[in-house]
């Protein structure tokens, strides 16, 4: 007989489809022998004796390679765990800044405003709430279904005094690139800072801090098949924070903490192989053709899906995306029993964020860009990824469709005996 382990391993076997890489991504094949040989480098990188000099390489030898994917200097990154300690430390060490310049009395700041949108990352919104409640004032900017915000109405905003701007380049469940280029250079022409979450940009679209000129950009390792626990912050040369881990003089001062030399060395190496892809366009292994592939996929899916299924809206489908994210309204449906059933046929799919995954409450991003709450707990979100398949998507579409039709009579059988009742 099987144990509850065993039937869990069974469970996420080989025989399964994961389509659910916006919430994180399988590590690259590459990338396992090589983990396999830092598993030697366990010394303090902070040693100066034999020790500590190889982890310490490795972690140089990251940063390096990172900054060279983004386009920028080694020294303007920080390591952290993840983008949510990215995004914490850009927007709280920021204004934390703020406060050796200003004081401690926001109310005197000459600009104590920051502008952001309701479709950012939990990490985002959170941080932005934690401040709003010290004094902090808060503007957010409409989105509408397509998820594309106004920029004349960012032009408006600007014209009150404003410290800083945040907006995502991409959203993690509908896709919507945001204009990141032109918020900055509207942003800095009104003398406010630039902080982008480029978390689900990153493996996705090419992506270069400085072309875009933002001032601070969030990523996260395992977000493009290397391990969770790696993230990093881009952080303008002269632009001003404070760190929120205090300690050691770690990242030179701006974040405490031994380093998490296996994350971070398996962040540079994936780091290295995408800023490879991102040359070489003749490559199968280019990130040209890997995006065009998961292009073709998901619009692929979605012709066949409102092909042969009625009520199905493809949340802003006709707005800019990044590639491989999809976002589907299935009207006459519960979301939760979708993925629950999807699951059960084998697919690993989601209904938005996962960091807010077991929240009853419908996605705030779907309610941000106008969806009932009905409609918003109708909603499924699939993001495909490199080796997402056509052979996969064609069996997820049967299953699919045979999931919502069932979900679809029972509701109507459940409706009828009401009805019944009643009579």
């Amino acid at each position: 007989m099987n144990s509850p382990i065993t039937q869990a391993f069974n469970l996420r076997g080989s025989g399964r489809t994961y389509f659910d890489h916006n919430a994180t991504t399988p590590l690259a094949a590459e990338l396992h022998p090589y983990l396999t040989t830092l598993l030697s480098e366990w010394g303090n990188p902070s040693s100066i004796h034999q020790h500590g000099r190889g982890p310490k390489t490795l972690i140089r030898e990251a940063r390096e390679n990172f900054a060279k994917l983004i386009g920028c200097s080694s020294l303007e990154i920080i390591f952290t765990s993840g983008g949510s300690e990215a995004n914490n430390t850009a927007l709280k060490g920021f204004f934390e800044a703020q406060k050796s310049v200003w004081g401690h009395d926001i109310s005197k700041w000459p600009k104590r405003r920051l502008i952001t949108t309701r479709l950012e990352h939990p990490s985002i919104t959170k941080t932005v709430e934690y401040l709003r409640d010290r004094g902090l004032e808060v503007q957010f900017l409409s989105v509408g279904r397509d998820g594309l915000m106004n920029l004349d109405e960012l032009k408006e905003l600007l014209k009150t005094p404003t410290a800083l701007v945040s907006v995502m380049m991409a959203n993690n469940e509908i896709g919507s690139i945001f204009p990141i280029k032109e918020i900055t250079e509207l942003s800095h022409a009104a003398g406010a800072l630039v902080h982008t979450d480029g978390v689900q940009a990153l493996g996705k679209l090419q992506v270069n801090v400085r072309d875009l000129g933002v001032d601070y950009a969030s990523f996260s390792g395992h977000k493009f098949y290397s391990l969770k626990g790696a993230g990093a912050l881009y952080i303008k040369k002269n632009t001003p924070l404070v760190s929120l881990i205090h300690g050691g003089g770690q990242e030179r001062g701006r974040r405490a903490g031994t380093e998490n030399t296996l994350a971070l060395a398996a962040l540079g190496f994936m780091a290295k192989k995408f800023s490879d892809s991102v040359q070489d366009l003749s490559s199968d292994e280019s990130l040209t053709k890997k995006s065009d592939q998961m292009m073709r996929l998901r619009d692929y899916f979605e012709q066949e899906i409102q092909k042969r299924l009625t009520g199905v809206v493809i949340n802003a489908q006709n707005s800019q995306r990044i590639p491989n994210t999809s976002s589907l309204l299935i009207e006459n449906t519960d979301g939760e029993s979708l993925l629950i059933n999807l699951d059960i046929e084998g697919f690993s799919v989601s209904t938005g964020a996962a960091c807010s995954s077991g929240n009853p409450e419908p996605s705030p991003t779907l309610l941000a860009i106008g969806l009932s709450r009905s409609e918003a707990q109708s909603s499924l979100r699939v993001s495909f990824g490199w080796s997402s398949t056509r052979e996969q998507v064609d069996a997820f579409i049967e299953s699919l469709i045979k999931v919502v039709q069932r979900l679809r009579t029972l509701r109507d059988e459940y409706a009828n005996s009401k009805k019944e009742e009643v009579s």
